[in-house]
Parts: structure tokens; C-alpha cells; sequence
């Protein structure tokens, strides 16, 4: 078997590793991309069964129907010129102790809510947080992901917005910490306290004392603003992952699935490849990039390779928890009409937001696209979102009873919260499939099935895609900006912006109208 050799490998085609891909792609670098998987898109991918096309992960989506956005993933689609379509809507639906109700994003249906459940003092504190997070949204998009690289170079290409961040600089301070700083000076309610405790676990994996002001001002900007719609990608998450695997493909590179990488190279201090599990090997002659998590990445390097102490501390990285997942093809005939595409259940605001299975989201996308299940019947995906705890699962066989047992027992809160909106989906499901942390570990190949690094906003941040050894790079959730589909679009962004040359990156930011 003759070695293979390339400008740069990614490890791993999650969001990050794509977008990464895609845009070096763009740049001119000979790209390839190694997943484990037999399917492309990390925890975004999706998958058939049955006829039934199924979210392995995210589902709701915003600001990646128009250009320009401020969301990064929506820039890289626009930097390779990839496009797909989308449906647009704007209500979801919500089952929490105080009632179950529709809510929209924009800026007023939310307080018509507020009215409704808590009066106008409540209604009077929403209103004045808008007013509170306004500035900081300005300042929170005021230079775009595809601006920044991590070299001296970022001066260039990040001057044209400088003069907005100027004009910010007083709230871009705030933007480094915990968005609870901002809250507890604005919010008493305790529902707009929960509430907001719930957006911000279901984009951080964390309350809001935990989660970035940064983060938080770019959904305000996002969805609480005039006219604003949700988007969903027609054919589903694999949709997304399609356009960014024919950017990458189109150009300079290739993505290469069953490819499970076990060690990555290092000769003379510095990253010159990778190793499959098939004993193939493939050079890279400028960089390894690793889309893989902290803990993931580590267990790919030589021993020696890096020194004791950053190998400790990256180890030590806190992690939020797993999840479980119901996805299940149903009979549609006679359900109600108005169904919502997505619900948020919470079952006990005291319980604390991040308490095991207490929240629960339920996405039937085929409401939207109805090309994702036959004719007649709907896609349902049910999931605990980054709250269940794996070492209720550590060592437990897969093929043992005691295990096809706790699958039954930890799913029965989401048949639970599913039965609040479909009363009788028990005995309309022709496919139910149950996955655990174990499986989001397998075939995901995610560390203890983990969301990702439970790293607090105002105690600590999210590293650089930066690494002690030389030409070795990371993005993904494990890097700066952190967890979700936009930070890790942008932190695929940036480090491959800061592989290329000012006057290509230049270039693109030029093509993209930013």
C-alpha cells in the first residue's frame, strides 16, 4: 500500500472539520478529510432507515437562508458557493410547568406570552433586556467570523470592521463573560429567569451562568428582532453536510469515509501525517487539522509528543453530559393540523435546567419537508439534550439484557413528553430506534458520548485552534468559539483562514460582500 500524500488532513467531518475543509478547498490546498463513520457530518449527519430520513443531531436553524448573515456557517456556504433549499418558519412549541403554549422568534409574540403568564412587570423586564442586549448584539457581530485568523494578518483583514468594534468597545468587555452577569441586572421573574436559563443550556450545554454574554447577544441579534423566520434545510441535516462535502470536492479535495484514523504522525516536533486503522498512511505537507474533541485528539498523539502538564490540563477539560435519542417513523393519518415542527419540554424548572431528562426537545422536520418519511407518516426525532449522565452507561455490554432494559427505562420520559403532543404515538410507530450515550460514543465517536466541554464563561475560555506541536491544528467544539453549529463553523473558519495568505482571505471576504 503506497503512502498518500497531501497538503493538509482533517481529522473528522463534523461541521467544523467541513467547514474547515471547504474553505482551505476554496484556498487552493490539496484537502483531505478522514472520517470514521460510513457517513459524513459528525453529529450532524443524517441517515436512512426504512424509507425514513433521520436528524442524527441539531435541528433547528436560523440566519442560513439569506446572505449576508451574521451566522458563520451561512459565510462558509457563501465563501465555496454552496446553496440549498430552505423552508422557513417561525413558531415552535413549548410544554413547561406553567402550561403548554406556541411561542415565535421576533420581537414582540414573546411578550404577548410574558402578558399572558406573568403580567406586565414581566413584560416590562423583557423589554428592558432587549433594550440591555442590543448594544451588545451590535458589538457581538460586529466583525464576522470569516474576518478573523489568528496571525498578525487579522490586522488587515479585520480592519474594515474595527471602526464598528470601536463604537462597541465599551460592551465588548461584558461580551468575555457570563451572560448571568447581564441577566441578574436586568431580570427578577423567575419564569424569564428560567426561561432564559433554557436558551441558554440548549445552546451551551450550560445555565446561564455559565454561557458566554458573547453567545447570548448573538441570538438576541438573531431571534429577537423584526421579521426574523427559523430555517430548515429541505432533505434534512445530511442536506447541509452535502453542500459542504460538494465544496470541498469540487476543488482540491477529498473526503474519505470508513477512514478511522488511530495516530497522528509527529516527526522532529512537528504533525507530518496520520495513520488508518488499515495501516494506510497519509502525509501532510502543511498541516493536520483535528475536527476530533480535546480528549479524542489527545488519544491520537505519540506519547511524548506534548509535555505532561498540557496533556493534564487538557484531560481535566470538564464535560457537559450525553444524551438519549428516540427516533421513530410514525403513521401521520389524522393528527392534528397545527402540529409544530419542534417542542421544548422542561418538567421541573426547580429540578435545575441542566437536571437529568428534565428538558426534553421533540422535532418532527417532515412537517416541513415532507420528503423525509413516505407518504402518510412523519419523522420524529426525540432527544435529552447534553443531560444524561454517562456513567449510568460506562461498561455496559450493548448485547446484554441489563442493557436493553435501562434503554427502555431512560427512554420512557421521552415517550412521556412525545404523548403531551401525540397522545397516541405509541401504537403509530412502524420504526423506533433508542440510542444512548454508548451510542452517541460509537458511531459519533464522541469522548463518554459527551456534548462537548462544559467550559464556564467567566472562569475559563475555549483554547485557540493552536496546538504546542507544529502543524498540528484543532477546530470543532473543543476550540474557540465553543458548542453549536455556528461556533463550530467559525472556528473552522478562522483556522483555516489563518492557513492561507491575507490576499486569498482578502479575496474572499471580498466574494462574500462582507
Amino acid at each position: 500500500m503506497s503512502d498518500l500524500t497531501t497538503d493538509i488532513v482533517v481529522i473528522g467531518s463534523g461541521i467544523g472539520g467541513l467547514s474547515c475543509a471547504a474553505l482551505l478547498a476554496r484556498y487552493g490546498f490539496d484537502v483531505t478529510v478522514c472520517e470514521s463513520h460510513s457517513i459524513a457530518g459528525g453529529a450532524a449527519h443524517g441517515f436512512e432507515y426504512q424509507g425514513f430520513l433521520f436528524d442524527s443531531g441539531p435541528s433547528l436553524y436560523s440566519g442560513l437562508s439569506y446572505s449576508p448573515s451574521a451566522n458563520p456557517l451561512r459565510q462558509v456556504l457563501d465563501a465555496i458557493d454552496e446553496d440549498l433549499e430552505w423552508v422557513n418558519y417561525n413558531t415552535w412549541g413549548c410544554c413547561l410547568p406553567e402550561g403548554d403554549f406556541n411561542t415565535t422568534v421576533g420581537a414582540d409574540q414573546f411578550c404577548e406570552v410574558l402578558l399572558r403568564l406573568r403580567g406586565q412587570e414581566a413584560v416590562k423586564q423583557w423589554r428592558k433586556l432587549q433594550q440591555v442586549m442590543k448594544p451588545y448584539a451590535e458589538a457581538a457581530v460586529a466583525i464576522p467570523p470569516a474576518a478573523i485568523r489568528l496571525d498578525l494578518g487579522a490586522i488587515l483583514t479585520t480592519g474594515r470592521f474595527l471602526p464598528s468594534l470601536a463604537r462597541q468597545a465599551g460592551n465588548t468587555f461584558k461580551l468575555t463573560g457570563a451572560f448571568g452577569r447581564i441577566r441578574d441586572e436586568v431580570i427578577s421573574d423567575p419564569f424569564i429567569r428560567n426561561w432564559l436559563d433554557l436558551l441558554c443550556f440548549l445552546l451551551s450545554g450550560l445555565p446561564a451562568d455559565g454561557t458566554s454574554a458573547a453567545e447570548m447577544a448573538f441570538m438576541f441579534a438573531d431571534w429577537y428582532r423584526p421579521g426574523v423566520v427559523l430555517d430548515y434545510p429541505v432533505g434534512g441535516s445530511s442536506a447541509i453536510v452535502n453542500a459542504l462535502v460538494r465544496g470541498i470536492e469540487k476543488k482540491r479535495g477529498t473526503v474519505r469515509l470508513n477512514a478511522h484514523v488511530t495516530e497522528i504522525i509527529i516527526q522532529s516536533g512537528r504533525a507530518t501525517g496520520i495513520k488508518l486503522r488499515n495501516g494506510e498512511i497519509i502525509k501532510a505537507k502543511r498541516a493536520v487539522i483535528s475536527n476530533a474533541s480535546i480528549w479524542d485528539t489527545l488519544k491520537l498523539l505519540p506519547k511524548n509528543s506534548v509535555s505532561d502538564s498540557f496533556r493534564q490540563e487538557r484531560e481535566a477539560t470538564p464535560e457537559c453530559d450525553s444524551f438519549m435519542h428516540l427516533h421513530l417513523g410514525i403513521d401521520a393519518s389524522h393528527l392534528p393540523s397545527d402540529l409544530a415542527c419542534h417542542y421544548i419540554i422542561v418538567n421541573d424548572w426547580e429540578k435545575g435546567i441542566t437536571a437529568p431528562q428534565n428538558v426534553i426537545l421533540i422535532s418532527i422536520p417532515s412537517i416541513l419537508d415532507p420528503s423525509l418519511a413516505p407518504q402518510g407518516k412523519h419523522t420524529i426525532h426525540v432527544y435529552t439534550p447534553g443531560n444524561e449522565p454517562y456513567q449510568l452507561w460506562q461498561e455496559m455490554d450493548r448485547k446484554s439484557i441489563a442493557y436493553q432494559q435501562q434503554k427502555v427505562n431512560r427512554s420512557e420520559v421521552m415517550w412521556q413528553a412525545l404523548e403531551r403532543v401525540i397522545p397516541d404515538i405509541r401504537s403509530r410507530c412502524q420504526v423506533t430506534l433508542v440510542g444512548t450515550p454508548l451510542t452517541h460514543e460509537r458511531f459519533l465517536r464522541r469522548h463518554r458520548g459527551s456534548y462537548g466541554p462544559a467550559i464556564a464563561a467567566g472562569k475559563s475560555f475555549f483554547p485557540d485552534s493552536k496546538t504546542p506541536i507544529s502543524g498540528l491544528w484543532c477546530c470543532g467544539d473543543s476550540t474557540f468559539p465553543g458548542i453549536g453549529l455556528p461556533a463550530v463553523a467559525a472556528s473552522g473558519m478562522i483556522t483555516a483562514n489563518t492557513l492561507t495568505s491575507v490576499s486569498k482571505h482578502l479575496e474572499m471576504l471580498k466574494d462574500i460582500l462582507i
